[in-house]
């Protein structure tokens, strides 16, 4: 295989990562918009993000699972086909209900892409040097992605409106399938794992049930039954799943990897930085649409400087952590996440933009060098037949992240706002944002914590431990 094919080849696997990436953080953008025109909630609004991210962190051990026992390219190119369906889907919802239909087939395919794609990389780049490099490329790709893609989205919204988010994975999708048929050949691995259906049913059971609950709370009542049961039905799925991964041979978490702080550190810190980003790009996008009164491109600018430091400090991060270890990268994230939500606590109605843009920026210092000390924390230590799975954890609990993020900070600011009163969204929502903005310091003294206790020699010694139990 020649270098310009590989480099082909990764370009490929790239493509799945655009529309992913773009797809998650350009939507937000769209909320207002559909909103408007299919006449959606507040809580549908959530569940329009929500339902795509549960249904992707449920799936996404199985999605490399398959593609390790049938094929990687065979899933990679389902998992596009499926992908670009589900977005036509989208693009023709006529209702809030269609639309949230639509992004859970989406996030079936999604679960076929970034795990098998990756994989496909791993299986093209042999020699380690070059796969370090292209993993590296990989990961630019992917953050790249996720910055830009607020500005992507209002600059589609603000033309052809919020269907042309769904319409733009169709060509891309497009070009990836052609090029995964002409370029990509087939590979298994060697060693396949065995299903475990068991605990995919319950995670998925564990993570709907809980995010239910958060986000039909405020509507339902806390105390009602529905939202009650929502959180004994997680809490017995969550129990039942420890206990049946606990006695499997190949589960699909293996629990013995918690034993390892590093490991253990890398769930926390996923779960803290995507839970304070998930909530910031649902609550700011509408507090910038809604209550300031921008378009959506507009508001998808506003979040340039975001993007600015998210792609300055990301290469910076890996850099660090290769050269200095991940606990100084984790501790900033931390700091600057906790001093942009400490600014976001003074939001107002006439909040000057460039504060805005400022809090913003260093928030995207924050998201830019979590993400190096997550993928290394996971992996750190790990037997090298393990480490596929231990990195497959931290991406799961990327996209948990999101999801809590997404109904609870939606549950703190929405618990506020009267839908029913007329303007009551755009005149009421920069204070009733306060307390969620003050959870999101909250977390990143809690990603500061964590990032200083799971890199000590203390640390070191559970890793060993941990190590021990594999052998």
């Amino acid at each position: 295989m020649t270098d310009a094919k590989r480099m082909i080849i990764l370009a490929t696997c790239c493509l799945s990562l655009l529309i992913v990436g773009i797809d998650s953080t350009g939507l937000n953008v769209a909320l207002p918009s559909i909103a408007a025109d299919l006449g959606a909630s507040t809580s549908q609004l959530q569940w329009v993000i929500d339902a795509y991210t549960l249904v992707l962190a449920s799936l996404l051990m199985l999605g490399g699972s398959l593609g390790d026992r049938l094929g990687r390219k065979r899933i990679f190119l389902t998992g596009l086909t499926v992908f670009a369906l589900a977005s036509i889907g989208a693009s023709l919802a006529t209702s809030p209900e269609m639309l949230i239909g639509a992004r859970m087939v989406q996030a079936v395919g999604g679960s076929m892409l970034n795990p098998v794609a990756m994989a496909i990389v791993t299986n093209t780049f042999t020699d380690p040097a070059a796969r370090a490099r292209a993993i590296g490329m990989w990961g630019a790709a992917f953050g790249l992605s996720m910055a830009l893609g607020p500005v992507v989205g209002g600059a589609l919204v603000h033309g052809l409106g919020w269907e042309s988010i769904f319409w733009l994975n169709v060509p891309i999708c497009a070009i990836a399938i052609l090029l995964t048929l002409r370029y990509v050949p087939e590979s298994r691995a060697e060693r396949q794992r065995r299903p475990d259906p068991a605990a995919q049913v319950l995670l998925f059971v564990f993570l709907a049930t809980l995010t239910f609950g958060i986000i039909e709370g405020n509507e339902l009542g806390w105390g009602s039954v529905v939202t009650l049961g929502s959180f004994v039905i997680g809490v017995v799925a969550f129990v039942a799943f420890l206990l049946v991964e606990s006695r499997r041979d190949e589960p699909l978490i293996d629990l013995r990897f918690f034993g390892s702080a590093p490991f253990s550190s890398s769930v926390i810190a996923a779960l803290i930085a995507f839970a304070a980003m998930g909530g910031f790009l649902l609550l700011n996008t509408l507090y910038l649409q809604d209550v300031r009164g921008l378009s959506p491109l507009q508001a998808g600018l506003m979040t340039l400087p975001m993007a600015g430091a998210m792609a300055i400090c990301a290469p910076l991060s890996g850099r660090i952590v290769a050269s200095r270890g991940a606990r100084l990268p984790m501790m900033i994230a931390g700091v600057a996440t906790t001093l942009s939500g400490l600014m976001l606590v003074a939001m107002s109605d006439t909040t000057s933009f460039w504060y805005l843009g400022f809090a913003y920026a260093v928030l995207g210092v924050g998201a830019g060098l979590v993400n190096a000390p997550i993928t290394n924390a996971a992996v750190s230590g790990m037997p090298k037949e393990q480490a596929g799975v231990a990195s497959g954890v931290a991406s799961v609990s990327r996209q948990v992240g999101t999801s809590l993020g997404v109904a609870v900070f939606g549950a703190i600011a929405f618990a506020q706002v009267d839908e029913s009163a007329t303007d009551d969204l755009r005149t009421g929502l920069a204070d009733a944002s306060h307390p969620a903005w003050m959870l999101m310091a909250v977390l990143g003294v809690a990603l500061v914590v964590v990032g200083y206790a799971s890199t000590g020699e203390w640390a070191q010694r559970t890793v060993e431990r941990t190590r021990a139990k594999f052998l």
